[in-house]
């Protein structure tokens, strides 16, 4: 099925014919991966650069760590941390294209009206705040909608699934339905890797990461280090930039239209070798 090759980002279209890597910056202490955190303002600085030098077309910034049995952390907490880190892209970068990584939509509102973030990217898809489906609509930004079976607290307690494949497809169905129903526009799927899923789940989804085109809607994979890589090949996350690229590739193979990375290079040398091979 025909995807659209365009977003609408603040007022300009970004081609994704070309597929787009989302680097991540995450200003929490707690994320899984060491190599993404920064707290300080030096070294948002230096993550912030080393992302847009490496080639990272997207930044994706998060205050809250949405990582297994993560703590919960308070609103003006999260808003706080995300403050400090949106300062310093504008100051480092005013150019960029910024998403924001939250499930809250006071804080999605906040971060797009005063700090002019372009995207944003919900774990919950609007299921942990009510309002956040209307404020996406409000604010007319692209808006990324991961499924996610339970919360960070307890999603990979008993992950348990019929058919995940049918489950998160029917899902999508119909979040996509209420989103259009408010005017939203520009609708990106993230399946969910690693969020309440088994790493045998995790796989099968990859495998039939191309039925999800059926939508007609752009695909964003994150997979980056995740447990599904180093828990298989017996590894730790600061191991599993290969087993990343690997699956990167996989993605990309079966139409993925944005990479969410931890190591940008890396992942900006997929896109460009499967672009290759595809011309």
């Amino acid at each position: 099925m025909w995807v659209p090759e365009y977003i609408n980002v603040k007022g300009r279209l970004m081609d994704l014919s070309t597929p787009k890597v989302m680097g991540i910056l995450n200003i929490t202490p707690d994320s899984f991966y060491g190599g993404s955190r920064a707290c300080t303002e030096e070294a948002i600085e230096r993550r912030v650069r080393r992302l847009l030098d490496d080639g990272a077309d997207i930044i994706d910034i998060g205050g809250y760590s949405s990582r297994p049995y993560a703590d919960d952390v308070p609103e003006e907490e999260e808003m706080n941390r995300l403050r400090k880190g949106l300062e310093v892209i504008a100051r480092v970068s005013p150019d960029a294209v910024v998403s924001v990584d939250t499930f809250r939509s006071r804080v999605a509102a906040e971060c797009v009206e005063k700090y002019g973030v372009a995207m944003i990217n919900d774990i919950s898809a609007g299921d942990m705040d009510a309002a956040m489906l209307d404020t996406v609509a409000r604010l007319n930004v692209p808006y990324v909608m991961m499924h996610m079976q339970g919360l960070p607290q307890n999603m990979q307690e008993a992950p348990c699934y019929g058919n995940v494949e049918r489950e998160v497809f029917l899902y999508f169905a119909r979040k996509v339905e209420e989103l259009r129903l408010r005017g939203v526009k520009d609708i990106i799927l993230d399946p969910g890797f690693g969020f309440g899923k088994t790493l045998e789940q995790n796989y099968e989804l990859m495998v039939h990461l191309e039925d999800f085109r059926l939508f007609g809607l752009p695909l964003l994979v994150g997979v980056s280090r995740k447990s599904m890589i180093y828990k298989l090949l017996g590894k730790s996350p600061e191991e599993a930039l290969n087993g990343t690229t690997v699956l990167n590739t996989v993605a990309l193979l079966a139409g993925a239209s944005i990479l969410r990375v931890h190591d940008v290079r890396e992942a900006v040398e997929a896109v460009s070798i499967v672009c290759k091979m595809k011309k």
